[in-house]
This record gives structure tokens, sequence and C-alpha cells, in this order.
């Protein structure tokens, strides 16, 4: 089965030094309430072609009620599929998401009769690697650029019409590939139809439409939270690609006020991170309070006792839900 880069790595959990979290602080993300999720979450959306991201997003603001909307990867007018939504706190979380994998179902159609069989040799030629102009629409500056292609699979072929699944880096332009794919067919050939159905953890397993988001919330409105339950998740949720590292109570506020992450902070964390890793910072109650950047590996991070395991990028926690330990009592330095 294809998967994303994320998807293929399996990790182990790693004990650095036992520590118990206690129930007098904080919340775990399953525990959360309706009015709690309205106030930070994040969910699954199925934007149809026609609305921009943004558009789409708006109303879903509309809907919900919500005084802050945000989206992440986002998806041209005419393209449909997965399009990851944060609502009030939560939109800061979409950064995590600009870097993930992407995974398409893409109609391509070639505008010459090509043997099926040669159309299979040359989907191959794309894996891997490859290097792209961005089109002249485009929100980037126009240069050539190298991205990766994790997996290319035709799913079915018919007259000069080929629907293919693709995953690839953030950032790769499948108009533009099936442009080049064209012209490795000796002809040429357009996108006719696009479809995101993957964006890092979000999915069409589980994407929700405007009327079903509309439905859940009349539901809510009238006492029942079930429907609702479904379609918000905790922030927790965007950042299950993510590599992670738990921390001690006594470390969680100081990070929480953007100080870097210290060995002696940290109780467990995953196996096989890197140096360099956007890496989840998480309580013992599996409560994200912030993301960085790992500058030590899992192995470093075990084998020392002190120095600095992760550059803090981005804090998601409010101070105080932790308490405040001094500098000398404080695990985190």
């Amino acid at each position: 089965m294809s998967k994303l880069p994320f998807e293929e790595i399996q990790r182990k959990i790693l004990v650095k030094k036992e520590s118990a979290s206690s129930e007098n602080y904080g919340k775990r993300p399953e525990e959360r309430t309706i009015k709690e999720l309205l106030e930070n979450s994040v969910l699954c959306f199925n934007k149809v072609a026609g609305p921009s991201s943004h558009q789409a997003a708006d109303y879903i603001k509309k809907i919900l009620k919500a005084e802050k909307v945000g989206h992440g990867g986002t998806l041209d007018p005419n393209v449909s599929g997965v399009l990851p939504v944060s609502i009030g706190k939560a939109t800061k979380i979409m950064e995590a998401l600009l870097k993930a994998g992407k995974e398409y179902i893409c109609l391509m159609h070639i505008h010459k009769p090509i043997p099926q069989s040669k159309i299979h040799k040359s989907s191959k030629e794309f894996i891997g690697k490859i290097t792209q102009l961005p089109p002249l629409k485009s929100a980037v500056k126009r240069q050539l650029r190298e991205r990766e292609i994790y997996y290319l699979e035709i799913l079915e072929i018919k007259n000069q019409d080929v629907l293919f699944k693709v995953g690839c880096q953030a950032g790769t332009y499948i108009r533009k590939l099936c442009f080049d794919w064209g012209k490795a067919l000796e002809t040429n050939a357009h996108m006719s139809e696009l479809v995101r159905t993957k964006a890092g953890p979000f999915s069409e397993k589980e994407w929700y439409s405007l009327q079903d988001i509309k439905d859940a919330y009349t539901l809510y409105q009238e006492g029942n939270e079930k429907e609702l339950e479904k379609i918000l998740k905790p922030v927790e949720f965007a950042v299950q690609h993510l590599p992670k590292i738990w921390i001690t109570d006594s470390a969680v506020d100081t990070i929480c006020h953007g100080a870097n992450l210290s060995i002696p902070g940290i109780t467990k964390l995953h196996s096989k991170i890197k140096k360099g890793d956007m890496t989840a910072i998480m309580t013992l109650k599996d409560e994200l309070i912030a993301v960085g950047d790992t500058i030590l590996t899992s192995e470093e991070i075990m084998q020392e006792q002190r120095g600095l395991a992760v550059k803090t990028t981005k804090v998601f926690m409010e101070p105080e839900i932790y308490p405040h330990f001094k500098r000398n009592e404080s695990t985190v330095y």
C-alpha cells in the first residue's frame, strides 16, 4: 500500500526517566468539552470545486460562529478534497502542516492515443526527485526547484484518460506533473480533475462536507453534541505526523513562555528522531505544548544528561495552566 514518508516510520516510545503527571493541572485532549473545542480545534473539510480555500474556511467560520478560522495547504478553486481547517487558537498549528506530504487522485487527459504499456513505463520516471518550474500563476517565485514524488500508482486507463494516485512532497504542482508526463510520452497532456485525499494526518477517511458541519452544529444547539464531537478534533490531531517528546509537569510552564527544551525536562520520547526534525513537545497527558526543531537525535537525548534538545519555534499552550517553578527547582534548565 502506498504511504507518505511519516506513515512509513514505525516509532517506539523510549523512556528517559519515570515521571507522573498531577491530575491537578491540565486536561487530556479527549476530555475537552464542545465549548472548549469550538475555541481550539481542527477539522477535516471536504472542499468542493468552486470556492477558494479562503472562502470555504469563511463558510465554516460563519456556521460555527467562530472568532477565527484558518486552513492549511491551499487548494485551487477548481480542486476538491481534503482541506485541513483550524478553529480559534488552533490556527497557529497549520504551519506544522505546510511541509507535510500530500496525496492526490488525478485524472489526466493525453492528447493522442498512447499504448498502455508505454504509459505505465513512463510513470516510473517520475517517482523520486523531480525538477519543476512553477506555473505562471503561482504563489512562489518562478524558478526551477526540486520536489519528491513518493509514489505514483496508475489506477485506470480508458482511451486517452489516465486516472492515477500520487503521493508527493508539499509544493509539488500536479498540473505541471501532467504537463511533463505528456512531454515524456512525446505528446501533450493536461490535468482534467484533481482531488486531494491526504494532507499530513488529514485524509478522506474522515472528511466532512459543509452540510455535515451545518447539521452537526444545529443538533449541538438543540442539545445533541455527538455529531459535532465527531467533526471537531483536538488540536493534537494535527501533529500526529510529527515525532513527539514528552516532558515533566515542572518543565511545562517554562516552555509555555517560549524557552527551549533541555534534556533534564524530558521524560520520554519517540525513537528515530533526527537532528532538525520538527517535533511536538507534549505533556504527560498528551497535550500539545509547542513544536520545535530538534538539536539532538533520539539516541543522543537518551545518552546525554544535559544540554539543549529542542529549539522551540511555536508555542500553543497558555502559561500558568501548569505551575511555575523557580529556576533552581525546574528540571528544564
